[in-house]
């Protein structure tokens, strides 16, 4: 019996004949490792670009998102816990190519193609040819994913993607181990990866409360950041609200976020927002040389936009990110 191992992310597996992965979506068929949701996604949306979050990367306009079942995590608070814990034959999937799902963003007028929703990583063939189809008719490729995955699967994505925005979801080992069943050290060393190749990076963690919500923990954090990244990495602080397997746990207070983005502004990263308050402050871009609203967002929506030329409009300094 031919036993195969999945080298795309750090779990190895390990499959004897008929077994499938712990993401559930990859298999030992016949001896052979292949993929059971290969143009199978089982979500599609439209959705703002703004959602995904990425803040500094085309805002304004619309993507095209989709997902299929299966993660290579196991997040107990995941928000998609229904197609993400869940087998490919057990979802609703819709049929569709590479070269539907292209002709669906350009139908729609999205100029990003996005994995979203699950994890890409698992879905990794699919996912490369999409984005072969997809340059070449002028559309962008963006990933959302908690960056557990192999080095030489990333430097491949990183091949064929324009954007990644990695939930980076806390700063210690036992936080990985008993919230995602994951190891931090593969996260940390995907992230600075991918800042390596210069594809365009934003950062996101959900605090969770009485989980990574501690002064120490923001503290940290931002100090990994700095060092790792630099000051100029978007960071999004958002709220958790109670799901899946924490349904005991209440909302993130509002004054979590806030102490979180102030220690790393204090701390010298330049653009930190916080996410799912729509009304508040720490949702727009303000330049750091003239400390001026440059970006506002009301929710989703971009209600002025202040760059031009990827510059500060008022002061002409230089804003990081893709902005036409």
């Amino acid at each position: 019996m031919t036993k195969v191992r999945c080298l795309l992310c750090p779990v190895n597996c390990e499959l004897k004949e008929g077994e499938r992965g712990k993401c559930r979506a990859r298999m030992n068929i016949d001896g052979k490792l292949q993929t059971l949701v290969y143009g199978k996604p089982c979500s599609v949306h439209v959705d703002p670009i703004e959602k995904k979050p990425f803040y500094h990367f085309l805002p304004g306009s619309l993507s095209f998102s989709l997902a299929t079942a299966g993660c290579n995590l196991h997040c107990l608070y995941c928000q998609n816990w229904e197609i993400s814990q869940s087998n490919p034959e057990d979802t609703v999937n819709i049929d569709m190519s590479p070269e539907q799902v292209v002709e669906g963003a350009v139908r729609n007028k999205c100029r990003t193609i996005a994995g979203t929703y699950s994890d890409p990583v698992i879905f990794f063939e699919y996912a490369a040819d999409i984005a072969d189809v997809a340059h070449k008719n002028n559309v962008l490729n963006i990933w959302v994913t908690a960056g557990y995955i192999n080095q030489k699967p990333l430097e491949e994505a990183c091949g064929f993607l324009d954007a990644i925005k990695v939930d980076f979801k806390g700063i210690t080992e036992d936080f990985y181990e008993n919230m995602t069943r994951g190891h931090i050290g593969h996260v940390m060393s995907a992230i600075k990866l991918i800042k390596e190749k210069k594809v365009w990076l934003e950062i996101v963690n959900l605090v969770v409360p009485t989980y990574n919500d501690t002064k120490d923990s923001f503290s940290k954090y931002c100090d990994w950041i700095v060092e790792n990244l630099g000051p100029d990495v978007p960071l999004h602080f958002s709220k958790f609200w109670p799901m899946y397997q924490l349904r005991n746990l209440p909302p993130t207070p509002e004054e979590s976020l806030i102490e979180a983005r102030n220690i790393a502004m204090s701390k010298g990263i330049n653009y930190v927002y916080i996410g799912n308050i729509p009304e508040h402050e720490g949702n727009n871009t303000y330049c750091p040389a003239c400390k001026k609203l440059i970006i506002e967002r009301l929710g989703y929506t971009v209600t002025q936009n202040h760059i031009a030329g990827g510059k500060c409009k008022f002061c002409s300094s230089k804003i990081p990110g893709r902005w036409e």
